[in-house]
């Protein structure tokens, strides 16, 4: 363990990445937050939780310890939008998903910090992600990044609407092989209950877009689902076992489907 992240390997081709699951913001940086900010309110609540099952699957997890609110794992490093046209957290947010301001006024980090913060709480986790993935690889010649995250179902600032429970990313078809993003779409007609979508409106960030190499026998999927799946989504966000027990089943579904089409790929 080190301060920015946990880190657990695991045996089989597989590692999860959940980089906004992280709720600590360091005490130097608290008083240019507002009050509200520290409550961290858009985390992507539970995900070790849900995703416990990966540890009998054999899996590597990586979880930070620090809020997106201090950096932002799944951004480029040089804060280029993940969506043109559409509404954007940034590297260092600024706004909360209300679009609401985090900082007290004129206290928002300045580039000098944004670096700082870029050496001390982003690149540990990308060097740990990228070291896990080389480790994995060279083990098996393959191996699959599954990139956890969880939203509110409705944030008019970031999109329109309630979005589909299960939003599965890709890349639009660039991070993984199209039998891995088949066998993970196929999941959803075990599971009704439930809407489905593939590189709708998450098409993956910067984690699956950068490390997603199929061609290199790197293969990246993004899950986005919809926090009401499986908790309340105003505070303090309580996790809900009984509601949760069938999204947790689905999700090990999808992922052990993704992991036996990789194991099978030619």
């Amino acid at each position: 363990m080190t301060n920015a992240y946990t880190l657990t390997t695991g045996t089989r081709p597989l590692i999860v990445s959940m980089p906004h699951c992280g709720t600590a913001i360091p005490l130097h940086l608290q008083d240019d937050y507002t009050p509200r900010a520290l409550a961290t309110e858009d985390t992507d609540w539970h995900m070790p939780v849900l995703y416990d099952f990966a540890k009998v699957l054999g899996a590597s997890l990586i979880v930070p310890h620090y809020s997106r609110y201090v950096i932002d794992l799944n951004r480029p490093p040089d804060n280029s939008p993940m969506y043109p046209g559409a509404s954007n957290t940034e590297l260092c947010p600024t706004r909360f998903f209300t679009g609401d301001p985090l900082y007290q006024n004129g206290r928002s980090p300045d580039r000098a910090e944004q670096l700082t913060r870029l050496e001390q709480y982003w690149l540990p986790y990308h060097d740990a992600l990228s070291s896990e993935l080389s480790r994995l690889h060279k083990l098996h010649g393959h191996v699959l990044l599954w990139d956890a995250h969880s939203i509110r179902s409705e944030i008019p600032w970031l999109f329109e609407g309630r979005l589909p429970d299960i939003n599965i990313g890709t890349a639009s078809g660039q991070a993984a092989h199209a039998r891995i993003c088949d066998a993970v779409m196929e999941v959803s007609n075990s599971y009704p209950a439930f809407s489905f979508v593939h590189n709708g409106r998450f098409k993956g960030g910067y984690i699956t877009r950068h490390y997603g190499q199929p061609d290199k026998g790197v293969h990246a999927v993004q899950l986005e689902m919809c926090q009401s799946l499986y908790m309340r989504e105003v505070p303090p966000f309580d996790f809900l076992p009984e509601k949760a027990n069938t999204i947790i089943k689905t999700i090990e579904a999808m992922v052990l489907a993704a992991l036996t089409t990789l194991e099978n790929l030619p």
